[in-house]
């Protein structure tokens, strides 16, 4: 079905709530979409190993609560909160702290065709020192800047999936950007740009 990849996120989790073989189609354009982002926030709050548990449980949950999706937000906010919940849900059962065992930064940064060897070096270096300066930041500060610097979405959409109100989402990120910044000043790794 070639017509979902066109089809709105509203379009297509009304098809999945149908519950018939084009919602099964629909549910996979949906997938296709936004599976990639939703792993990479799970990946930001749990593991790698996690990361696709996470995924795969927010996934059913959403083909089994498409009926209920009251279209209020957006589906991507909706799929971002029912994964978010699953990887507090998994935090909570595994009891362990959590820390990133690659580089966050490697998420959002491409290698770069035809780049000087100087640049490739200076911005690897860059990228580790964002790692360590993340790494550094309590998760729901990770979690914020994920959201809204990497993956791009808006005030509105982050504190809905945060179940923050959009002035304490601002407050969080700008205290979350200010936190990394100063991480970065520690290890060498911004000159304050």
């Amino acid at each position: 079905m070639q017509g979902l990849e066109q089809a709105s996120d509203h379009d297509l989790i009304a098809l999945v709530a149908r519950g018939d073989h084009a919602g099964f189609a629909a549910f996979a354009a949906l997938v296709r979409r936004h599976g990639p982002s939703i792993r990479r926030l799970a990946r930001a709050l749990t593991d790698d190993v996690a990361a696709d548990d996470v995924l795969q449980e927010a996934m059913v949950d959403a083909f089994r609560g498409a009926a209920g999706f009251r279209g209020e937000g957006s589906v991507r906010g909706w799929l971002f909160a029912l994964a978010r919940n699953r990887a507090v849900r998994h935090r909570a059962s595994a009891r362990r702290a959590e820390i990133p065992d690659t580089p966050l930064l490697q998420l959002g940064v491409e290698a770069g065709y035809g780049e000087r060897p100087e640049r490739a070096a200076e911005r690897l270096e860059q990228r580790d020192a964002l790692s360590v300066g993340l790494a550094r930041l309590p998760p729901e500060e990770r979690e914020i800047l994920l959201l809204r610097d990497v993956e791009g979405l808006s005030g509105e959409e982050a504190a809905e999936v945060l179940g923050l109100a959009l002035p304490a989402m601002k407050s969080r990120l700008h205290r979350a950007r200010l936190r990394l910044m100063a991480a970065l000043r520690e290890t060498g790794g911004s000159d304050g740009e």
